[in-house]
């Protein structure tokens, strides 16, 4: 198949090399053309993968409208903050629309999917997530995720486009669940980051983490999600992978702010910035919406954007009246 991916930073470039190793015609956009044209004459993303040689049958094209045209289907490995502006700029593809972005719209509340919906009407729009770093992926390490639309047939030719014996592929028809629950983990793998970066101990991680899996449920079901999906690939499992990995950027964004480091300075010298950052901004919001209880998102936003003492915001926590465990 004839495939497009959209998105020059690790992901993207992880998984045009994936569909490559699958026999797939693949292209690869990124917003910066001098960067993709030294992807292309290194055969290699020196910036976000450095040391992983590409398939050598990738094709590499700066303009977007020119990329697109003629695939069957194309994925989406942009920033959330970009998402918006990068698909309404090819209103008309009516193909195959993966999403593999993490992250919520402030202003309206959606989902990538959602925006989809907008930006591309006539795409069939999937979300593929789960506890998928990029570089272990490039390196062929044994990966799962999950690839879901309400429509099985959709879900599973996605499915068999990105799955190989490094990469295992499951389908889902919850979408809400599957998307939720890879955006807000990463505001909880911010709160994992704070606790090592101010000592809190395993204990401590592990109680978040359990405790994030509640929260996450009470406002994904909230926005129409499936509960059990948030104890699969796309909840528990990316949710795990994100909070404990050394490699999870919103784990080290998190330390680093409980070590003491300023949050501006950090995103000021940011390659990319973290998908929790936002996205604790939008959760906060639709929770106020939707009058559901999130503690740990009340307590991140309230370091993020209110400049909270992260070790008066662990207090808080830990302080809340005593309760039954839901």
């Amino acid at each position: 198949m004839r495939i497009t991916v959209i998105g020059c930073g690790a992901w993207g470039t992880a998984l045009a090399d994936l569909l490559c190793q699958n026999k797939h015609a693949v292209t690869l956009w990124g917003h910066d053309a001098a960067h993709l044209r030294a992807v292309q004459q290194a055969g290699c993303n020196q910036i976000y993968l450095p040391g992983i040689s590409l398939a050598r049958n990738l094709k590499f094209e700066p303009d977007l409208v020119r990329a697109v045209a003629g695939s069957r289907c194309i994925v989406l490995a942009l920033p959330s903050r970009f998402f918006r502006e990068v698909t309404g700029r090819v209103p008309d593809f009516d193909g195959i629309a993966v999403s593999v972005t993490k992250g919520i719209e402030f202003e309206t509340g959606l989902t990538m999917s959602g925006i989809l919906r907008e930006t591309m009407p006539r795409a069939s729009g999937v979300a593929l997530s789960g506890p998928t770093l990029a570089m272990e992926v490039a390196r062929e390490m044994p990966a799962a995720s999950v690839a879901a639309h309400a429509d099985a047939a959709i879900a599973r030719e996605v499915q068999q486009l990105f799955h190989r014996p490094s990469f295992r592929v499951y389908t889902s028809n919850d979408v809400p669940g599957v998307e939720l629950g890879g955006a807000l983990k990463n505001v909880v793998a911010i709160a994992a980051g704070i606790c090592d970066g101010i000592g809190c101990g395993d204990n401590a991680k592990a109680a978040l983490i359990t405790r994030a899996i509640a929260e996450i449920r009470r406002l994904g079901v909230k926005c129409g999600a499936a509960p059990e999906t948030f104890s699969g690939l796309s909840g528990l499992g990316d949710l795990t992978l994100t909070c404990f990995s050394k490699l999870s950027r919103n784990r080290q964004f998190g330390e680093r702010i409980g070590r003491g480091e300023n949050v501006d300075a950090i995103l000021t010298g940011a390659v990319t910035v973290a998908e929790g950052y936002p996205t604790a901004r939008a959760a906060h919001k639709l929770a106020r919406k939707w009058q559901i209880e999130t503690p740990i998102t009340d307590e991140v936003h309230a370091v993020l954007y209110q400049q909270k003492n992260v070790r008066q915001a662990a207090r808080d926590l830990m302080d809340r009246d005593p309760k039954q465990e839901d």
